[in-house]
Order: C-alpha cells, then sequence, then structure tokens
C-alpha cells in the first residue's frame, strides 16, 4: 500500500481550492515578466505564501528544462531542528493538483551515499516543500521530486549531490529560499541587493542565514556553479509591500537561473542586438532631451562594467568604459555610451548629423584578477595575446588596454610598454610596487 503525504499548509500559504489554485497559477503564466528563451536545470526561487511570491517561484520553476524527469527540492529547516539532511518516506506527496510522485531509489541512494535521513516529522509540516509543489505540477506533465530538508548542514555537502547528480541531465534542482526577513522596505533593498551580487558573482564569502533563510542551500548551489564556471542569472526581485502595502515590515523574495556557461558570452549570444540599439538610442536621446524608457531583461540588473567604442568611417570617434563593475550594466552601458559620444576629452562631441555613420562596439568586461609576478619578464610570460586585456598600476599611475588592443600591438613585449607609456610611466619602467590585473572581454560590434 503506497503511504501518501497529505498537504500541509494547503489553505493557509496557497488555496485548498483546486480550480482556485489552477486559476492562480495561470494568473502568475499570463503576468510572468520572465523573457529569458533558455532552459536551466537549477534554479533559486522564493517560498512565502503563493500570493506574496508566486509570481517569482513559477518564473524560476517554468524556466526548467521540461526534459527532466527528477527535481530535487533542497529547503531550510523551519520547524524542526536536526543535524544533517533529511529525506520523506513517503512514497506521494498530494496537492489540490493531485498526487506526485517521491523517487524512493535516490532517496536511498541519499541515505546511503550522502549520510540522508529518514525525518517526516521535520518534512510533513514543512511549507518551504510544499509550495514548490503545486508550481512543478502545474509546469510538469510527468516528473519525480526529491524533497530535502536541510538541518544543520554545511554548503559542501548540499553542493556535492548536486555535483554528483547533476551528472544525469533528466535531473533537476529547486533551491528554496526567501531572502531578509521584517526590516523596512528601504532597508531591506539595501540587503537585498547586497544577496543578490553576492549570489550573481557567485561569492561565498560573508553570506549568511540573515541575508537568505535558505543560505545553505544556495551556497550548496554557487559553490557548484564557480567550480564549473556556470553563472548565476536573475529572472526577477520583489518583497512583499508589494502585496500588502506594508512598507515598515517586508521580507525578500529573488529568483534566479543556472546557466552554464559565463554571463557575458550570455548576453552576447542573446542580447547583442538589444545591446547595440541600446547604446544608439542613449546617444539620441541627448538630442532629443527625452528621458529614455527601457524594457530589459532582469540580468540587465546584475552589476556589469563595460566599455563603448565609437568609429566613424572606421576611424575612433570617442571610447570611455568602466574597468570594475560598480552599477548595473543597463546603467553602465547607458552612461558610458552617451559618454563615449560627447565626454571623451580626445574627441570634439559627436553631433547629431554623425550619429547614422557611427559604428557602435560593446566590450563586456570579466572581473580583473591580480596577477603575480617576480619580474617583469615572468608577468610577460603569463600574459596571453589577444586574450587578456591587462591594468597596470603604480603608485597613482594606472591605465589600461582591452584585448582588442592586440590587434595594433601583437608582441607582448611593445604592448606592455605601449601600455605603460598610456599610464604615464617609461617603459622600461619596472619596481616591486608594479601591480597586473587580468581581465577578458566579450566583444559585440
Amino acid at each position: 500500500m503506497e503511504k501518501i503525504k497529505q498537504p500541509s499548509v494547503a489553505g493557509t500559504f496557497y488555496t485548498a481550492d483546486k480550480e482556485k489554485l489552477r486559476a492562480q497559477i495561470e494568473e502568475f503564466a499570463a503576468k510572468s515578466k520572465n523573457t529569458y528563451k533558455i532552459a536551466t536545470r537549477a534554479v533559486i526561487v522564493p517560498h512565502a505564501g503563493l500570493i506574496y511570491s508566486g509570481r517569482l517561484a513559477y518564473e524560476g520553476i517554468s524556466q526548467l528544462d521540461k526534459n527532466l524527469k527528477n527535481i530535487f527540492i533542497f529547503a531550510p529547516a523551519h520547524r524542526v531542528g536536526f543535524t544533517g539532511i533529511s529525506v520523506s518516506s513517503y512514497d506521494l506527496w498530494e496537492t489540490p493538483l493531485g498526487k506526485i510522485g517521491i523517487n524512493k531509489q535516490i532517496n536511498t541512494e541519499l541515505i546511503e551515499k550522502f549520510g540522508a535521513n529518514y525525518n517526516d516529522e521535520a518534512i510533513a509540516p514543512e511549507h518551504a516543500l510544499e509550495i514548490q509543489l503545486p508550481i512543478i505540477q502545474s509546469v510538469f506533465d510527468n516528473v519525480e521530486i526529491i524533497p530535502i530538508l536541510i538541518g544543520n548542514e554545511t554548503p559542501d555537502k548540499i553542493e556535492e549531490i548536486i555535483s554528483y547528480y547533476y551528472q544525469n541531465p533528466e535531473n533537476g534542482f529547486v533551491i528554496s529560499s526567501d531572502l531578509s526577513h521584517f526590516l523596512k522596505h528601504e532597508d531591506a533593498l539595501k540587503i537585498d541587493n547586497y544577496t543578490a551580487n553576492l549570489i550573481e558573482t557567485c561569492t561565498t564569502n560573508n553570506f549568511s542565514h540573515n541575508l537568505a533563510c535558505g543560505a545553505t542551500g544556495i551556497l550548496g548551489l554557487i559553490q557548484f556553479a564557480n567550480k564549473n564556471k556556470f553563472s548565476m542569472l536573475r529572472i526577477d526581485m520583489t518583497n512583499s509591500s508589494v502585496v500588502t502595502g506594508d512598507k515598515s515590515s517586508v521580507v525578500g523574495y529573488g529568483t534566479w537561473f543556472m546557466y552554464e556557461g559565463e554571463k557575458n558570452n550570455f548576453l552576447k549570444e542573446y542580447y547583442s542586438g538589444f545591446i547595440l540599439d541600446l547604446c544608439r538610442t542613449s546617444i539620441k536621446s541627448q538630442f532629443d532631451k527625452e528621458q529614455i524608457e527601457i524594457k530589459f531583461p532582469q540580468v540587465f540588473a546584475q552589476a556589469g562594467a563595460s566599455f563603448v567604442t565609437l568609429e566613424k568611417h572606421n576611424t575612433l570617434r570617442g571610447c570611455i568604459g568602466s574597468i570594475i563593475a560598480h552599477r548595473s550594466l543597463i546603467e553602465d552601458i547607458v552612461i558610458n555610451a552617451q559618454n563615449a559620444a560627447f565626454n571623451d576629452p580626445r574627441f570634439n562631441p559627436v553631433t547629431k548629423d554623425e550619429i547614422p555613420d557611427l559604428q557602435i562596439a560593446v566590450s563586456l568586461l570579466s572581473t580583473p584578477k591580480q596577477m603575480n609576478f617576480k619580474d617583469e619578464e615572468d608577468l610577460l610570460n603569463q600574459i596571453r595575446p589577444f586574450q587578456d586585456g591587462i591594468i597596470i598600476k603604480d603608485g597613482n599611475y594606472q591605465a589600461v588596454y582591452l584585448p582588442s588592443v592586440w590587434e595594433q600591438l601583437p608582441d607582448k613585449k611593445e604592448f606592455l610598454n605601449s601600455l605603460k607609456m598610456k599610464a604615464g610611466l617609461a617603459p622600461d619602467h619596472f619596481s616591486k610596487t608594479f601591480e597586473a590585473y587580468r581581465f577578458e572581454t566579450v566583444y559585440i560590434k
């Protein structure tokens, strides 16, 4: 006889009425702001009541590859404390939308290989697992779940499980977590943006449960993404005040998906036209004196660094950029495009008549990484021509060359000497305080 887990939070965290629940999820689909046309196998989604965070949870879960056969759900234990990770002994989990199967074989493997334990007492009342199920049932026709409740456990264990099961392309992963809890709206925005930046840069330092109740699951996923050079891309963020109108005490929500590659390569593949159009529109807007309003995917709300280069008849007409990501990418591109057109001190401002003749190129920069070297020869040996952009610093002297400069200076020694002169240093300058950083760019033209 099959053992069926009855719903515990139907009627509280979501409606127990089947038709109303189905209609609510259909409304999430209709109001979805998610425009990404790419499937993923791992998402971070919120787990508050569906009225508060259901749209974001739907947008994350609906991003998952529809060919998945198994979906792991990692959720923090809110109601029962324990050590390690727990799985369910049930065969099926029921919601108002019907029953969904639990993969018992994988449960057994989790116990044997990863030290999990059956803990129905902790899993039975847990909303952070159950709240995801009606959405999964609405999005997938034939899938089994593996609900995993996280107690006092390290992110390494979560990463280990994801790494093992990610090898099978039929497995997908949902990390269930809200963001800040019960702060004023203004404070929540600051904290949640800080948390978002940690997720989006796959940074594990200073990531605590004060930032997100599902921090252990999130950290496990971003450690996995880091090791595989994958990226975490934002789908959307909000907080409870959007629904309640009460900004005195809010809960933050966010959803992200994992992309199997670098963020800048994703932007080039799917948004090259948008980026170039954005540059041209932002330049034209300065003549029309109109404030531009542009709808953009939330990946552009992530911090990013760019250079915008303008040419006219294949001759440089302006180039301005950012070395370090210090604002949203959408802002960075708009501001750099306008500065390249009107504030490059080497050129007169672009005129309105010139705009049709402008050739626009955008370089999207990776995060610079400091290079360690014992002398100039060692530095030169490490530099990768046509791949590395290089930043040099010594005291108050600093300069940068994008990788595109290799086309004019293909010799490493000439490249470095020219960069020194750009910084105001002698070509043969070198000292114990000399610093160099490398970065890469994705070039869109």
